[in-house]
């Protein structure tokens, strides 16, 4: 047997990893696609042999990733929904399994948050516009038990899938940066998670939770902004830096795939250390 034999035969690593983290046979959907960190847990996806339903409120920005997908010879879907809107939901998650047969994976993506808070003034509790909280709590809790509710729904009677939700490392702990809307949407969501694990394992549906730290996203600030809006968010990373969506993407497979099969109720911090700060956990 050659040193070739040993890198690509049944026994080889690539053969290992290949099985392990198999995703070719199965149909993902990911919410708040459009963009950020779900636009990257995609692209993870569709470049590990996914179908992919794309779901986002943006039609131009899910249209636009969809044909760039569809390019590089994807199996891709996109739909265009509000999370916050239940019945629009289990249409949504209805119609992507109708036309897949099956939903095996969903990443339960969509999130808002205000503006960051980089001085003391905005962050008093006296400045906390209830708009706002309506708002931020309308998507990031209302809206993901919405989808977890329309995947649970299909998944249940097929005895089989996962849930993948995003919360926030500012769900573990006290952040000032996001305000408070947003630590409390995201630290519900983790209890949530954990719930909905303890349900559905009879049925053998996992359910995970990646917990982002400051990411460089629509929701960190991708777009324009100040030296001073980036050194305060660097300035909580023990790394010294934000993280780049790229940097989901691995996470994102292991919980997607066979590689994370006796895993679930878990929170998984991707947070260049932050919590290592805090007493969280």
């Amino acid at each position: 047997m050659t040193a070739d034999d040993h890198a690509t035969g049944p026994g080889s690593r690539e053969a290992y990893l290949g099985r392990v983290f198999d995703i070719r046979d199965r149909h993902v959907l990911v919410t708040g696609a459009a963009s950020g960190l779900g636009q990257a847990i995609a692209e993870a996806m569709v470049d590990a042999g996914a179908a992919v339903t794309l779901v986002d409120r943006d039609a131009d920005a899910l249209r636009q990733l969809a044909d760039a997908l569809a390019a590089r010879n994807a199996t891709v879907a996109h739909l265009v929904c509000d999370v916050a809107d239940a019945a629009a939901v289990q249409a949504t998650v209805e119609a992507a399994t109708t036309r897949f047969g099956t939903l095996d994976v969903a990443f339960v993506n969509a999130g808002i948050a205000g503006a960051p808070r980089t001085d003391a003034e905005s962050r008093r509790l006296e400045r906390v516009q209830l708009d706002d909280w309506d708002r931020v709590l309308g998507v990031n809790l209302t809206g993901a038990l919405n989808t977890m509710r329309a995947a649970a729904s299909v998944m249940r009677p097929r005895r089989s899938g996962c849930i993948v939700v995003t919360a926030s490392t500012a769900g573990l702990r006290a952040d000032p940066m996001v305000g408070y809307p947003y630590v409390a949407s995201k630290a519900a969501i983790v209890n949530v998670v954990r719930q909905a694990a303890l349900d559905l394992a009879p049925d053998q549906i996992r359910v995970n939770a990646i917990a982002p730290g400051p990411f460089r996203t629509n929701i960190g600030g991708k777009r324009p902004r100040s030296a001073e809006a980036e050194a305060a968010w660097a300035s909580t990373i023990p790394l010294g830096r934000m993280a780049d969506p790229e940097e989901i993407k691995g996470l994102a497979l292991l919980l997607a795939s066979p590689a994370s099969s006796f895993m679930t109720g878990a929170v998984f911090p991707v947070d260049g250390g932050a919590l290592a700060l805090s007493h969280a956990i």
